[in-house]
Protein backbone atom coordinates (compact mmCIF):
# COMPACT_ATOMS: atom_id res chain seq x y z
CA UNK A 1 0.00 0.00 0.00
CA UNK A 2 2.77 4.18 0.48
CA UNK A 3 6.74 9.70 -0.35
CA UNK A 4 9.87 11.44 0.10
CA UNK A 5 12.05 13.93 1.98
CA UNK A 6 15.47 16.00 0.19
CA UNK A 7 -0.80 -28.84 9.03
CA UNK A 8 -1.16 -32.78 8.69
CA UNK A 9 -4.95 -33.10 9.10
CA UNK A 10 -4.45 -31.87 12.68
CA UNK A 11 -2.78 -28.47 12.70
CA UNK A 12 0.92 -28.81 13.48
CA UNK A 13 2.94 -26.50 15.69
CA UNK A 14 4.07 -23.33 13.98
CA UNK A 15 7.68 -23.06 12.90
CA UNK A 16 8.96 -19.81 14.47
CA UNK A 17 11.91 -17.56 13.74
CA UNK A 18 11.37 -14.81 16.41
CA UNK A 19 11.17 -11.50 14.52
CA UNK A 20 11.31 -9.29 17.69
CA UNK A 21 14.98 -8.33 17.51
CA UNK A 22 14.72 -7.83 13.75
CA UNK A 23 11.82 -5.40 14.30
CA UNK A 24 13.85 -3.37 16.78
CA UNK A 25 16.83 -3.28 14.43
CA UNK A 26 14.70 -2.24 11.46
CA UNK A 27 13.03 0.59 13.43
CA UNK A 28 16.21 1.97 15.00
CA UNK A 29 18.17 1.83 11.75
CA UNK A 30 15.23 3.17 9.77
CA UNK A 31 14.62 6.17 12.02
CA UNK A 32 18.34 7.02 11.92
CA UNK A 33 18.39 7.10 8.09
CA UNK A 34 18.18 10.29 6.08
CA UNK A 35 15.41 10.30 5.06
CA UNK A 36 13.87 8.01 7.71
CA UNK A 37 12.21 4.84 6.40
CA UNK A 38 10.84 1.66 7.97
CA UNK A 39 10.10 -1.41 5.77
CA UNK A 40 6.42 -2.02 5.10
CA UNK A 41 6.55 -5.62 6.33
CA UNK A 42 6.49 -4.30 9.91
CA UNK A 43 2.93 -3.03 9.45
CA UNK A 44 1.64 -6.54 10.04
CA UNK A 45 1.30 -7.19 13.73
CA UNK A 46 -2.08 -8.62 14.74
CA UNK A 47 -3.79 -5.22 14.70
CA UNK A 48 -2.12 -4.18 11.46
CA UNK A 49 -3.21 -7.40 9.79
CA UNK A 50 -6.78 -6.82 11.03
CA UNK A 51 -6.83 -3.26 9.68
CA UNK A 52 -5.42 -4.37 6.33
CA UNK A 53 -8.23 -6.90 5.99
CA UNK A 54 -10.64 -3.97 6.44
CA UNK A 55 -8.78 -1.99 3.77
CA UNK A 56 -9.36 -4.76 1.24
CA UNK A 57 -13.13 -4.17 1.53
CA UNK A 58 -12.96 -0.41 0.90
CA UNK A 59 -14.60 0.90 -2.28
CA UNK A 60 -11.41 2.78 -3.26
CA UNK A 61 -9.14 -0.24 -2.81
CA UNK A 62 -9.56 -2.20 -6.05
CA UNK A 63 -6.58 -4.68 -5.96
CA UNK A 64 -8.09 -7.36 -3.72
CA UNK A 65 -11.48 -7.70 -5.35
CA UNK A 66 -9.91 -7.47 -8.81
CA UNK A 67 -7.40 -10.22 -8.05
CA UNK A 68 -10.14 -12.40 -6.57
CA UNK A 69 -12.14 -11.94 -9.76
CA UNK A 70 -9.14 -13.03 -11.84
CA UNK A 71 -8.60 -16.10 -9.66
CA UNK A 72 -12.23 -17.15 -10.01
CA UNK A 73 -12.36 -16.62 -13.76
CA UNK A 74 -8.95 -18.13 -14.55
CA UNK A 75 -8.85 -20.99 -12.04
CA UNK A 76 -9.54 -23.77 -14.59
CA UNK A 77 -6.60 -22.52 -16.69
CA UNK A 78 -4.42 -22.02 -13.61
CA UNK A 79 -5.18 -25.54 -12.40
CA UNK A 80 -4.36 -27.01 -15.80
CA UNK A 81 -1.03 -25.14 -15.91
CA UNK A 82 -0.05 -25.95 -12.30
CA UNK A 83 -1.21 -29.55 -12.01
CA UNK A 84 -2.23 -31.43 -8.86
CA UNK A 85 -0.41 -32.59 -5.74
CA UNK A 86 1.94 -29.64 -5.37
CA UNK A 87 3.12 -28.23 -2.06
CA UNK A 88 1.78 -24.67 -1.93
CA UNK A 89 4.08 -22.21 -0.14
CA UNK A 90 2.00 -19.09 0.50
CA UNK A 91 4.24 -16.07 1.12
CA UNK A 92 2.64 -13.49 3.39
CA UNK A 93 -0.34 -15.73 3.97
CA UNK A 94 -3.40 -14.04 5.38
CA UNK A 95 -5.89 -13.46 2.56
CA UNK A 96 -8.62 -15.96 3.35
CA UNK A 97 -10.65 -14.73 0.39
CA UNK A 98 -7.94 -15.80 -2.12
CA UNK A 99 -6.27 -18.89 -0.69
CA UNK A 100 -9.36 -21.14 -0.64
CA UNK A 101 -9.94 -20.41 -4.32
CA UNK A 102 -6.45 -21.69 -5.11
CA UNK A 103 -6.62 -24.69 -2.80
CA UNK A 104 -9.97 -25.84 -4.17
CA UNK A 105 -8.83 -25.28 -7.72
CA UNK A 106 -5.53 -27.16 -7.72
CA UNK A 107 -5.99 -29.86 -5.01
CA UNK A 108 -2.50 -29.51 -3.47
CA UNK A 109 -0.66 -32.17 -1.49
CA UNK A 110 -0.05 -29.74 1.40
CA UNK A 111 -0.18 -26.07 2.28
CA UNK A 112 2.59 -24.09 4.03
CA UNK A 113 1.55 -20.50 4.80
CA UNK A 114 4.42 -18.16 5.71
CA UNK A 115 3.78 -14.93 7.61
CA UNK A 116 5.57 -12.64 10.05
CA UNK A 117 2.48 -12.13 12.24
CA UNK A 118 2.25 -15.33 14.27
CA UNK A 119 -1.16 -14.76 15.85
CA UNK A 120 -2.74 -13.81 12.52
CA UNK A 121 -1.00 -16.74 10.79
CA UNK A 122 -2.27 -19.28 13.32
CA UNK A 123 -5.82 -17.92 13.30
CA UNK A 124 -6.01 -18.11 9.51
CA UNK A 125 -4.42 -21.57 9.42
CA UNK A 126 -6.97 -22.84 11.92
CA UNK A 127 -9.82 -21.36 9.89
CA UNK A 128 -8.49 -22.97 6.71
CA UNK A 129 -8.10 -26.32 8.47
CA UNK A 130 -11.82 -26.28 9.25
CA UNK A 131 -12.62 -25.72 5.57
CA UNK A 132 -10.01 -28.24 4.36
CA UNK A 133 -9.92 -30.93 7.07
CA UNK A 134 -7.99 -33.43 4.92
CA UNK A 135 -5.31 -30.98 3.83
CA UNK A 136 -1.99 -31.07 5.74
CA UNK A 137 -1.25 -27.49 6.83
CA UNK A 138 2.14 -26.44 8.18
CA UNK A 139 2.24 -22.74 9.24
CA UNK A 140 5.65 -21.08 9.22
CA UNK A 141 6.10 -17.93 11.30
CA UNK A 142 8.91 -16.13 9.53
CA UNK A 143 10.01 -12.96 7.79
CA UNK A 144 10.06 -14.29 4.24
CA UNK A 145 12.43 -11.52 3.15
CA UNK A 146 15.11 -13.35 5.16
CA UNK A 147 16.31 -16.95 4.98
CA UNK A 148 14.05 -19.48 6.68
CA UNK A 149 13.47 -23.22 6.60
CA UNK A 150 10.40 -24.86 5.11
CA UNK A 151 8.87 -27.86 6.90
CA UNK A 152 10.56 -31.13 5.96
CA UNK A 153 7.31 -32.43 4.47
CA UNK A 154 7.43 -29.83 1.70
CA UNK A 155 10.54 -31.47 0.28
CA UNK A 156 8.60 -34.50 -0.91
CA UNK A 157 6.51 -32.63 -3.45
CA UNK A 158 6.83 -30.31 -6.47
CA UNK A 159 6.34 -26.77 -5.26
CA UNK A 160 4.16 -23.80 -6.09
CA UNK A 161 4.93 -20.44 -4.54
CA UNK A 162 1.87 -18.22 -4.10
CA UNK A 163 2.55 -14.49 -3.75
CA UNK A 164 -0.72 -12.61 -4.36
CA UNK A 165 -1.73 -9.06 -3.61
CA UNK A 166 1.08 -7.26 -5.46
CA UNK A 167 3.21 -7.47 -2.30
CA UNK A 168 6.23 -7.57 -4.60
CA UNK A 169 5.43 -3.93 -5.32
CA UNK A 170 6.38 -2.95 -1.76
CA UNK A 171 10.03 -3.50 -2.66
CA UNK A 172 12.32 -1.31 -4.73
CA UNK A 173 13.33 -3.14 -7.93
CA UNK A 174 16.72 -4.34 -6.70
CA UNK A 175 15.18 -5.74 -3.51
CA UNK A 176 12.32 -7.28 -5.48
CA UNK A 177 14.85 -9.10 -7.68
CA UNK A 178 16.70 -10.31 -4.58
CA UNK A 179 13.44 -11.60 -3.08
CA UNK A 180 12.48 -13.43 -6.26
CA UNK A 181 15.93 -15.05 -6.33
CA UNK A 182 15.45 -16.05 -2.69
CA UNK A 183 12.09 -17.63 -3.58
CA UNK A 184 13.80 -19.57 -6.35
CA UNK A 185 16.50 -20.80 -3.98
CA UNK A 186 13.91 -21.89 -1.40
CA UNK A 187 11.48 -23.49 -3.83
CA UNK A 188 14.07 -25.00 -6.16
CA UNK A 189 14.56 -25.39 -9.89
CA UNK A 190 11.39 -26.54 -11.59
CA UNK A 191 9.11 -24.87 -9.04
CA UNK A 192 6.30 -22.57 -10.14
CA UNK A 193 5.38 -19.14 -8.81
CA UNK A 194 1.91 -17.59 -9.06
CA UNK A 195 2.36 -13.88 -8.35
CA UNK A 196 0.10 -10.84 -8.36
CA UNK A 197 1.23 -7.49 -9.81
CA UNK A 198 -0.72 -4.24 -9.89
CA UNK A 199 -0.78 -2.33 -13.17
CA UNK A 200 0.00 1.34 -13.82
CA UNK A 201 -3.15 3.47 -14.00
CA UNK A 202 -4.41 7.03 -13.43
CA UNK A 203 -2.54 8.67 -10.50
CA UNK A 204 -5.72 10.05 -8.91
CA UNK A 205 -7.19 6.56 -8.75
CA UNK A 206 -4.01 5.17 -7.23
CA UNK A 207 -3.77 7.87 -4.57
CA UNK A 208 -7.41 7.35 -3.59
CA UNK A 209 -6.76 3.63 -3.11
CA UNK A 210 -4.06 4.45 -0.54
CA UNK A 211 -5.77 7.41 1.14
CA UNK A 212 -9.40 6.34 1.50
CA UNK A 213 -12.16 8.74 2.56
CA UNK A 214 -12.93 6.78 5.73
CA UNK A 215 -9.35 7.02 7.02
CA UNK A 216 -8.82 3.28 7.36
CA UNK A 217 -5.49 3.37 5.53
CA UNK A 218 -4.40 6.25 7.75
CA UNK A 219 -5.13 4.07 10.80
CA UNK A 220 -3.12 1.26 9.22
CA UNK A 221 -0.13 3.54 8.68
CA UNK A 222 -0.32 5.10 12.16
CA UNK A 223 -0.62 1.67 13.77
CA UNK A 224 3.07 1.20 13.01
CA UNK A 225 3.82 3.94 15.54
CA UNK A 226 1.51 2.35 18.09
CA UNK A 227 3.35 -0.94 17.58
CA UNK A 228 6.72 0.74 18.13
CA UNK A 229 5.47 2.30 21.35
CA UNK A 230 4.01 -0.97 22.59
CA UNK A 231 6.76 -3.40 21.64
CA UNK A 232 9.89 -1.23 21.75
CA UNK A 233 9.12 1.05 24.67
CA UNK A 234 8.66 4.09 22.46
CA UNK A 235 7.02 7.34 23.51
CA UNK A 236 6.11 8.56 20.02
CA UNK A 237 3.23 11.09 20.10
CA UNK A 238 1.16 9.33 17.46
CA UNK A 239 -1.26 12.24 17.07
CA UNK A 240 1.70 14.42 16.01
CA UNK A 241 1.97 12.47 12.74
CA UNK A 242 -0.32 12.48 9.71
CA UNK A 243 -0.79 9.86 7.02
CA UNK A 244 0.05 10.90 3.47
CA UNK A 245 -0.06 9.02 0.14
CA UNK A 246 1.82 10.35 -2.91
CA UNK A 247 2.34 9.26 -6.52
CA UNK A 248 6.01 9.15 -7.53
CA UNK A 249 5.80 9.18 -11.32
CA UNK A 250 9.52 8.65 -12.13
CA UNK A 251 9.57 5.54 -9.91
CA UNK A 252 6.09 4.40 -10.99
CA UNK A 253 4.96 3.92 -7.41
CA UNK A 254 2.61 5.09 -4.69
CA UNK A 255 4.43 6.03 -1.49
CA UNK A 256 3.04 6.24 2.05
CA UNK A 257 4.54 8.54 4.67
CA UNK A 258 3.96 9.56 8.26
CA UNK A 259 4.50 13.31 8.27
CA UNK A 260 5.33 15.29 11.43
CA UNK A 261 2.65 17.92 12.11
CA UNK A 262 5.05 19.90 14.32
CA UNK A 263 8.61 19.89 15.61
CA UNK A 264 8.96 17.00 18.03
CA UNK A 265 11.28 14.51 19.70
CA UNK A 266 10.69 10.99 20.96
CA UNK A 267 12.59 7.98 22.20
CA UNK A 268 12.63 4.33 21.09
CA UNK A 269 14.57 1.78 23.13
CA UNK A 270 16.40 4.64 24.86
CA UNK A 271 17.48 6.40 21.64
CA UNK A 272 16.18 9.91 20.98
CA UNK A 273 15.01 11.06 17.55
CA UNK A 274 14.10 14.63 16.53
CA UNK A 275 11.79 15.56 13.68
CA UNK A 276 11.11 19.00 12.24
CA UNK A 277 7.59 19.86 11.14
CA UNK A 278 6.95 18.41 7.68
CA UNK A 279 9.66 15.74 7.95
CA UNK A 280 8.38 12.24 7.31
CA UNK A 281 8.95 8.56 7.89
CA UNK A 282 8.68 6.70 4.57
CA UNK A 283 6.67 3.60 5.46
CA UNK A 284 5.69 1.96 2.19
CA UNK A 285 6.20 1.80 -1.54
CA UNK A 286 3.70 0.20 -3.87
CA UNK A 287 5.25 -0.10 -7.32
CA UNK A 288 2.97 -0.45 -10.32
CA UNK A 289 3.98 -2.38 -13.43
CA UNK A 290 3.33 -2.46 -17.12
CA UNK A 291 3.04 -5.87 -18.79
CA UNK A 292 6.62 -5.52 -20.01
CA UNK A 293 8.15 -4.34 -16.71
CA UNK A 294 6.42 -7.17 -14.82
CA UNK A 295 7.94 -9.79 -17.11
CA UNK A 296 11.38 -8.17 -16.97
CA UNK A 297 11.28 -8.15 -13.16
CA UNK A 298 10.48 -11.87 -13.04
CA UNK A 299 13.21 -12.70 -15.54
CA UNK A 300 15.75 -10.68 -13.55
CA UNK A 301 14.73 -12.67 -10.46
CA UNK A 302 15.36 -16.02 -12.16
CA UNK A 303 11.74 -16.84 -13.09
CA UNK A 304 10.46 -17.39 -16.63
CA UNK A 305 6.86 -16.15 -16.98
CA UNK A 306 4.78 -18.34 -19.28
CA UNK A 307 1.14 -17.56 -18.41
CA UNK A 308 -0.65 -14.31 -17.56
CA UNK A 309 -4.21 -13.47 -16.59
CA UNK A 310 -5.80 -10.01 -16.18
CA UNK A 311 -9.21 -8.53 -15.49
CA UNK A 312 -11.18 -7.05 -18.42
CA UNK A 313 -10.00 -3.51 -17.58
CA UNK A 314 -6.36 -4.57 -17.29
CA UNK A 315 -6.07 -3.15 -13.76
CA UNK A 316 -4.25 -6.13 -12.25
CA UNK A 317 -2.37 -9.22 -13.42
CA UNK A 318 -1.61 -12.71 -12.15
CA UNK A 319 1.51 -14.25 -13.68
CA UNK A 320 2.66 -17.85 -13.56
CA UNK A 321 6.41 -18.34 -13.84
CA UNK A 322 8.82 -21.28 -13.73
CA UNK A 323 12.18 -21.53 -11.99
CA UNK A 324 14.28 -22.68 -14.91
CA UNK A 325 17.93 -23.76 -14.50
CA UNK A 326 20.42 -20.93 -14.67
CA UNK A 327 21.78 -20.39 -18.15
CA UNK A 328 25.53 -20.55 -18.50
CA UNK A 329 27.18 -17.62 -20.27
CA UNK A 330 28.51 -18.59 -23.72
Amino acid sequence: MPAGNSPECALLATVETRPDSAFAQAVLEGLAQDPPAIPARWFYDEEGSRIFEAITDLPEYYPTRTEIGILRAAMPEIAAAVGRDRAVVDYGAGALAKTPLLLRGIAPALYAPVDISGAHLRANAEALQEDFPALPIFPVEADFTRAFDLPDEVGKHPRLGFFPGSTIGNLVPSSAVDLLRSFKQTLGTGALLLIGMDRVKAPERLVAAYDDAAGVTASFNLNLLHRINRELGGDIPVDAFAHEARWNAPMSRIEMHLVARRDLSFAVEGRTFRFAQGYSIHTENSHKYTAESARLLLLAGGWTPFKEWTDPAGDFALLLARADPERMAP
